[in-house]
């Protein structure tokens, strides 16, 4: 008799947050890996803001996910199966899965795998040394491009990609200022972290409050902009660009449940500013991941970076733990463990 495994599939697209008719969890064959692949044991998944842009039928990066088909995730397992050069039984990878307990795998760019020296931790991986750290690090290493004494702010940032990437700006000796919502979470973003003072945007209680905290915590202006969130919060620092800054677009996360991407009005400051504003992919820079990850592993080892994570338990949490981004249950990393490492 085969395996059976659970899986959660779209069964409509959602309008907002995901709500219990979007999904369905079921039941299904644990499939058998054909030549050329494996089949991994999914022990956790990522979940982050863009799983939701991926629910709607809209063009992006990576096409949306069907009706009927397993709602995507990035996640880390064990191969369990191997017809593939690639892996071998045991070998612990990251890859493009889904809310899921197992999967296949090919030896394509969405599938890694983990180097031994990390493996006992199957958490620390998805938080640093996969496409999360990749991200933080490409987008602020890469693009921001932080100087010693310059000021950064990052915005979402006691969120996974953004505690990590104002941490790098810290390594460079930058001065940096996270955005983040309630005192609790600008707690972590300093105590934790490592930043230099947080804003929380919640007390700020709109753009001229926002402006004021800004004008405070960056008198200078802001010379690397990190932003995770768009919207109100982008024109805002916007407003408040030193010459030549760098704007680093990396998401969208205020209106990732509308759909709705209103345009800043601040934007003719970059011009005034000699200031530019880039978006960039992890996934651009595939040949470049070795580069990355030994770089956080280096100031991982140094003590350097800290990383949290914020776990859900079972697969039957995974949508709770999707509409946790956008009601702020997180810090640092959410993840939803599936299976044991």
């Amino acid at each position: 008799m085969p395996r059976t495994q659970r899986q959660i599939v779209l069964r409509r697209r959602p309008e907002g947050l995901v709500v219990p008719d979007d999904t369905e969890l079921v039941s299904v064959p644990v499939p058998e890996p054909a030549d050329g692949e494996a089949l991994v044991r999914i022990t956790y998944v990522g979940v982050d803001a863009a799983a939701r842009t991926w629910l709607d039928d809209q063009p992006g990066y990576l096409p949306p996910v069907q009706i009927g088909e397993v709602v995507r995730a990035a996640g880390i397992g064990v191969v369990e199966e191997s017809r593939c050069d690639a892996y071998a039984v045991g070998d612990v990878v990251t890859m493009l899965a889904g809310f899921s307990e197992y999967t296949i795998v090919r030896d394509d760019l969405f599938c890694t795998p983990v180097d031994p020296e990390y493996v006992a931790d199957h958490q620390a991986v998805l938080s640093l040394y996969g496409p999360t750290g990749a991200t933080a690090y490409f987008g602020m290493h890469g693009v921001g491009k932080p100087q010693a004494g310059q000021t950064v702010v990052v915005s979402a940032a006691a969120g996974a990609t953004g505690s990590v990437a104002g941490q790098i700006a810290k390594i460079a000796g930058a001065r940096v200022v996270g955005i983040a919502g309630g005192p609790e979470k600008c707690r972590a973003v300093v105590e934790d972290f490592g930043f230099d003072a947080c804003i929380d945007y919640r007390a700020a209680q709109g753009g001229q409050g926002l402006d004021a905290a800004l004008k405070e915590h960056c008198p200078a202006g802001v010379d690397v902009y990190f932003d995770n969130v768009g919207g109100e919060i982008l024109d805002a620092v916007l407003g408040r660009l030193a010459h030549n800054a760098r704007v680093v677009l990396c998401g969208v996360i205020s209106s990732y449940l509308t759909g709705e991407h209103p345009g800043p009005s601040n934007y003719v400051n970059l011009l005034a500013k000699t200031a530019t504003m880039q978006g960039f992919n992890a996934l651009n820079e595939w040949e470049h991941f070795d580069e990355a990850f030994a770089a956080l592993r280096r100031w991982d080892l140094e003590g350097k970076l800290v990383h949290r994570e914020t776990v859900y338990d079972g697969l039957e949490s995974c949508v709770d733990a999707l509409n946790g981004i956008f009601t702020g249950t997180n810090t640092g990393k959410m993840m939803v463990k599936i299976s044991e490492p």
